[in-house]
């Protein structure tokens, strides 16, 4: 996936400027999630299907999207 440049963020960020959250970009293909604190550092990029699955497996450990930023470091 190239690099996407529809990156969206949570309407759950946190307050401020935001940026304790992730970010979404999605492509007919593929779905792509960064660390908004440091959009230049490395994506995680999934295949459509795979995304959903992998929700599923972080919600039981984590019960939000900042929970698992922090959690990503």
């Amino acid at each position: 996936m190239a690099t996407p440049d529809n990156w969206r963020k949570s309407s759950y960020s946190a307050g401020g400027d935001g940026d304790d959250c992730v970010e979404i970009a999605t492509s007919p293909t593929h779905i792509a999630i960064r660390d908004s604190k440091t959009p230049a550092a490395r994506t995680l990029t999934f295949p459509t299907g795979a995304f959903a699955p992998f929700l599923d497996s972080v919600k039981d450990d984590y019960s939000t999207v900042t929970d698992f930023a922090r959690f990503r470091g």
